[in-house]
């Protein structure tokens, strides 16, 4: 059996039921909303496991899931070696968020990460501390801040309204998913002009590692053929 991961609940149970749909696979809960079962109709031999988005990335690289619906910002943060666990089977156009690094609008003189590298060295030699990023994304903001040289820096764990954070002075600035934008402005928040770390959206993965008997084979390629008629299975 084939075991296709979506989440388990919200808009992007609700929007990835219909990407399902508009190709002939349709998804659907069974029992009560607080039940985490549900059936597969269009394609024989494919079982759906509802998950949390932030569940499938695990399920995928563990193989215990063939396919799994979540965001580029949670496979990347949470599989380090994620190339070689999973490989991405079709962007699905929705569920679109950039991962950003944002300071706070009064500080004028910071635009760049250049600025900020410069800022974040003044901030250390003035309180005798590091600059701290509020972030639930301590992976990918950890090797984009690398890459881009800032090093006086110290991650702040997250994983509530991180936006918060700088007015509540549990931290200097932020690193966190937008879509819109508003929140930030909400919290006199403004985004590093280079500071996109990563944009994010809705994609349906394939694992690397899932068993596949011959049995299965003919249905995997299958629904491959489906969702995706360009995809190369061997990847």
């Amino acid at each position: 059996m084939i075991k296709l991961g979506v989440p388990s609940k919200g808009r992007l149970m609700e929007k990835t039921f219909d990407w399902f749909s508009e190709r002939g696979i349709v998804l659907s809960r069974t029992g009560s909303d607080r039940e985490y079962a549900g059936r597969v109709e269009g394609i024989d031999g494919v079982a759906l496991v509802l998950l949390s988005a932030g569940e499938v990335p695990r399920e995928l690289a563990s193989g215990n899931i063939h396919f799994g619906v979540t965001g580029t910002d949670l496979v990347q943060e949470k599989l380090p070696l994620w190339e070689q666990q999973v490989a991405p089977v079709e962007e699905m156009g929705f569920g679109h968020a950039d991962l950003i690094m944002a300071v706070p609008q009064c500080w004028v003189d910071v635009d760049t990460l250049d600025d900020l590298d410069a800022a974040a060295s003044a901030f250390r030699a003035t309180h005798g501390m590091r600059l701290r990023i509020a972030t639930k994304y301590h992976r990918l903001v950890r090797d984009f801040l690398r890459n881009a040289g800032v090093a006086d820096y110290a991650l702040v764990d997250s994983q509530g309204a991180t936006e918060g954070t700088v007015a509540n002075e549990t931290a200097e600035m932020i690193a966190d998913i937008t879509s819109s934008g508003e929140t930030l402005r909400a919290n006199h928040l403004k985004i590093l002009s280079d500071g996109l770390v990563l944009a994010s959206q809705a994609t349906l993965w394939k694992s690397r590692v899932a068993h596949v008997d011959e049995a299965d084979r003919a249905v995997l390629a299958a629904f491959l053929e489906t969702v995706s008629a360009g995809f190369d299975d061997h990847v």
